[in-house]
């Protein structure tokens, strides 16, 4: 008997409102906003799976598994948001490659909880991160140039996002983004996560992880100007302000006291302050498409 997509789905009730970053905004060529919103289901459903506590990790790879025939075969009736990403390749001329390497990093996910150092972890990121910036990219016909800052500026959001979780992810499914040899140099223990509010050792390893992403964000600024298409340069000048501006708050918050996170209106003004540096620096807009 074959199964449902409700039978395989496990919906956390994330969305794209809950993102650090713009969700194929406004700012976003029209025609192309459906596409990026088909490969954010895609990404959040396979994200949602292997994040569940309540399933084996073998259960994760089979569901996994699953997503990546719905969009690389022809079968219909499995996986409906897997179906609606293969007809957006398919309306688009794109490859599947980066969906299944986005996938490849939710596999990850289901089996691996620790890492050793920075290397390791940027080697998680090149297939949980640089993914969706590349799939963004490619839809917009993009230079292959615009990769590496791309690279950079998603493995910097992913790190952000791992500090921000790193007390839950340690809680709800012993997932420990944190590298172990900068646990180990700090005094930081795993188990603090545990707590209420960072320990001097998990405030070091922590504050060493922000030095890291902050070289990330010095490739990442190349990014807006390597852009081609206007709108996506201030699209992604203000995901560039943004990530500085959380880069900023995790160096002074304590996110096992509380997530540290922006509230709206400071997101739109760090957002809007990207947006203007793209558009002073860089030629004139059409933003009413």
């Amino acid at each position: 008997m074959r199964e449902s997509h409700e039978e395989i789905a496990t919906p956390s009730g994330k969305n794209a409102g809950s993102e650090n970053f713009p969700v194929g905004s406004f700012l976003i060529r029209a025609e192309l906003r459906p596409h990026v919103h088909a490969f954010y289901r895609f990404a959040r459903m396979g994200d949602d799976i292997a994040d569940n506590p309540a399933l084996a990790p073998e259960e994760k790879i089979r569901r996994l598994d699953l997503m990546g025939r719905g969009v690389t075969d022809a079968e219909p009736g499995q996986v409906p948001v897997a179906e609606a990403m293969r007809e957006s390749l398919a309306a688009t001329g794109l490859a599947p490659d980066h969906c299944l390497e986005l996938l490849h990093a939710f596999k990850m996910d289901a089996v691996k909880n620790r890492y050793r150092d920075w290397a390791e972890l940027m080697e998680y990121c090149r297939y949980s991160a640089a993914t969706v910036g590349r799939q963004v990219l490619d839809l917009h016909g993009e230079r292959r140039d615009t990769w590496p800052p791309s690279d950079a500026l998603c493995a910097a959001l992913q790190v952000i996002n791992h500090l921000q979780d790193c007390g839950a992810d340690y809680r709800e499914m012993d997932r420990v983004y944190l590298p172990q040899d900068d646990l180990a140099a700090t005094g930081g223990r795993v188990e603090d996560l545990a707590g209420e509010r960072l320990t001097h050792g998990l405030r070091g390893t922590i504050d060493r992880c922000l030095d890291r992403t902050e070289e990330l964000m010095r490739h990442a600024r190349e990014l807006p100007h390597r852009c081609r298409d206007f709108r996506l340069r201030c699209e992604t000048a203000a995901i560039v302000a943004l990530a500085d501006r959380l880069t900023d708050m995790l160096r002074r918050g304590d996110p096992l006291a509380e997530r540290v996170k922006l509230p709206r209106l400071a997101m739109l003004i760090a957002a809007a302050g990207g947006v203007w540096r793209a558009f002073t620096s860089g030629g004139r807009s059409r933003l009413a498409a």
